[in-house]
Order: C-alpha cells, then structure tokens, then sequence
C-alpha cells in the first residue's frame, strides 16, 4: 500500500462544501462515485438525507445499509465507490457490525486499491488501531479499530470539554500516540503518512499527542485554511 487516501475528520457531518470539495477533488473525477456508510448512525434516515442533500447534485451517490440489507455482493458495490464515507455515531457498535458483515476486509481492499476513505467521529477512529470513544457511556478507549493507520485518534478535541483530558490521560496510561482533531477539521493521510490538515474554521486544527520522558506532549499542527 502506498498512495491510499484518508480523510479523518473531527467532527461536523457535511457542514462545509469546502472539506467536501477536497474529497472529492482526490479522485480526479468530475462526476465520483460516493457511498455512505451510515452504520454508527443505525442507518439513521436523517443522516441519511443529510448526505443526499449536500453531495448528489455533484455526485453519483449511493448508501450501504447493513441493519436492513438488500447489497448482496458487498465487495462488488463497495470497490466501485470512489469514496466511501462513513458517517458519525457508536464505534464499537460500527466495527462489530462491519465485522459479521466482512465489510472491515473490504474497506481495507478499497483503500488498497485506491478508493478515497473518509468519515467524521466515528468515521475518523475507525482507520486507527485505537481511538477515543463514547460508544460505552463514557468516554474511553477503543483498542480494536481497522488498523489502517498506526497509533489512536480523538475527534472533537475542541467540540466536547472531556475530550482533551481524557485523551492525555489515556495516552498517559498507555494508549499509542496519536491524533487530535478538533470539529470542522479533516487530516489527509497518503498512504500511512499525514501529508496535510485542513481546516474550515480559522482556529481550528489537529494536534499530535505523545507520551515523551513519562509526560503527555501536546504539539499543535500547521493547517489549512480552506475559503
């Protein structure tokens, strides 16, 4: 695997054309192919339709409902996406049900074949091996994401006040290093390498966070701005 596309965002499901327009801009295609998974969500109609709303005008776009399935051949659909995009919600509730479904092996194929991955919250932990989450009340670690990139992430570094202390403190206690990603922010990895953060909110950006000589280390990151 060498130039595969993530685009993990914090938080913010379609709230900005902008984000949008850099996702889709990383397929070379004026017309892409656009799926939504909407499996954190429960498949959530609103969520749905919120995805409708902001992208089919511009796109061919579709949705993968698992909890009342009628995509026979999985595999098939989803490597003729050019992104997939998976909406917000429960984790760990998401990664199991991809998991007796086989969609975890074939997000994995998709990226290994170039199709553009990316999601907020929920669809930006899971490309991780860990991350911070709410799927078990409150917030803890998630040791058990997809495994396409190394270390953990924790969205809604900004957006949620715990967020912040809860990350340090795991990272303390032994939770890999890793990303921080404030709400209305997208980092763009290449392969397994961060090469960009994107911002749609002046203020607003990603942080690596490690443990360095037993002390949690905060550096914040150089973003872009998109207007």
């Amino acid at each position: 695997m060498a130039d595969g596309h993530i685009v993990a965002i914090g938080g913010g499901a379609f709230s900005n054309r902008r984000l949008d327009d850099e996702i889709l801009a990383l397929t070379g295609k004026r017309r892409p192919q656009v799926c939504l998974l909407p499996t954190a969500m429960g498949d959530d109609v609103s969520t749905i339709a919120s995805f409708y709303e902001a992208l089919a005008r511009r796109t061919e776009a579709s949705h993968l409902e698992l909890f009342d399935r009628s995509v026979e051949n999985l595999a098939g659909f989803l490597l003729d996406q050019d992104v997939i995009y998976v909406a917000g919600g429960n984790t760990a509730n998401m990664l199991a049900v991809w998991r007796l479904h086989g969609v975890d092996a074939v997000l994995r194929d998709a990226w290994e074949r170039g199709v553009v991955l990316c999601g907020w919250s929920a669809g930006a932990i899971c490309w991780f091996e860990d991350g911070v989450t709410d799927s078990f009340g409150p917030l803890a670690a998630l040791s058990d994401g997809l495994g396409l990139l190394p270390g953990s992430a924790c969205p809604h570094y900004d957006g949620e006040v715990e967020r912040q202390p809860t990350y340090e403190r795991l990272v303390a206690d032994g939770l890999p290093p890793g990303i921080a990603l404030d709400d209305d922010v997208g980092a763009h990895f290449v392969g397994t390498e961060l090469v960009e953060v994107l911002t749609c909110r002046e203020g607003a950006t990603a942080y690596r966070v490690e443990l360095r000589d037993g002390e949690v280390v905060e550096m914040r990151l150089q973003a872009r701005l998109l207007t």
